[in-house]
């Protein structure tokens, strides 16, 4: 196949697993929609979230973020039924406000359905843009995911947008220790424990969520103190307009 992804070239061995995973999904029957490149959504991504929304941590969540992707809609529609407040970045992180809190009460009173709020077209448009710095202490933490494992690393679509994001927030302490990191995935989007190799500023899951059950990774992998500046690429600063001001403002230059 020609299209080996958008973002094919920084990390050729996992380029491999995820155009593998990638390709498997559609050829299994597995994907809803488009892949390569994109965090695919997947049959049975409502019980994977069902799985998830189990954990007592949830259950006690008031402050959630979730990835923007259609495989985690269901998570996203949960919390807003559930009364959390809900934080989702812009697609990409590539706007200078580069997330949006989506505030139930606010919703019910415009009049906003959840169902609509829950997708990213409709919280961009109805939810309620802030910087990372509004952004309050996360009590549960969803990313999305191409490839994971049952030990808790995992991979996302190639750009790097989630362990940027994990350690913008881990920067600003606005990802606690205690706090669950979780992803949801297709049971055939689960590879062994040493098909990744993970590097020091990438992120590793707490529980992975599917259609057949919840992973408890047992993850004692440090988490990501911030962001690993030197590995930003030079096109995420071209693209993130926030990235240089945020650099400025936390390392004085």
């Amino acid at each position: 196949m020609n299209d080996r992804g958008r973002w094919a070239g920084r990390n050729p061995a996992k380029d491999e697993v995820r155009n593998a995973i990638w390709d498997q999904l559609v050829a299994d029957g597995w994907a809803i929609g488009p892949t390569r490149s994109h965090i695919p959504n997947f049959t049975g991504a409502d019980t994977a979230a069902w799985h998830v929304t189990q954990l007592p941590a949830w259950k006690t969540a008031r402050n959630v973020k979730v990835n923007p992707d259609s495989a985690q809609y269901s998570i996203r529609l949960r919390a807003l039924y559930e009364g959390k407040t809900l934080f989702c970045p812009v697609p990409e992180l590539v706007q200078e406000a580069p997330y949006v809190r989506i505030d139930p009460v606010a919703l019910k009173a415009r009049g906003i359905t959840f169902e609509l709020a829950a997708t990213h077209q409709g919280y961009m448009l109805h939810g309620e843009r802030i910087e990372f710095t509004d952004i309050p202490e996360l009590d549960f933490c969803v990313f999305g995911t191409v490839v994971a494992t049952r030990g808790g690393a995992r991979t996302g679509k190639g750009g790097g947008f989630a362990d940027l994001e994990a350690g913008l927030l881990n920067e600003l302490g606005r990802i606690r220790p205690d706090t669950p990191l979780v992803t949801t995935v297709h049971s055939t989007q689960i590879i062994d424990d040493s098909a990744i190799v993970m590097m020091e500023f990438d992120c590793w899951m707490d529980y992975v969520g599917t259609e057949q059950e919840l992973v408890t990774t047992g993850s004692r992998n440090p988490r990501p103190k911030g962001i690993s500046w030197q590995h930003v690429q030079p096109d995420q600063f071209a693209s993130m307009p926030f990235l240089q001001q945020l650099r400025a403002q936390l390392l004085g230059k």
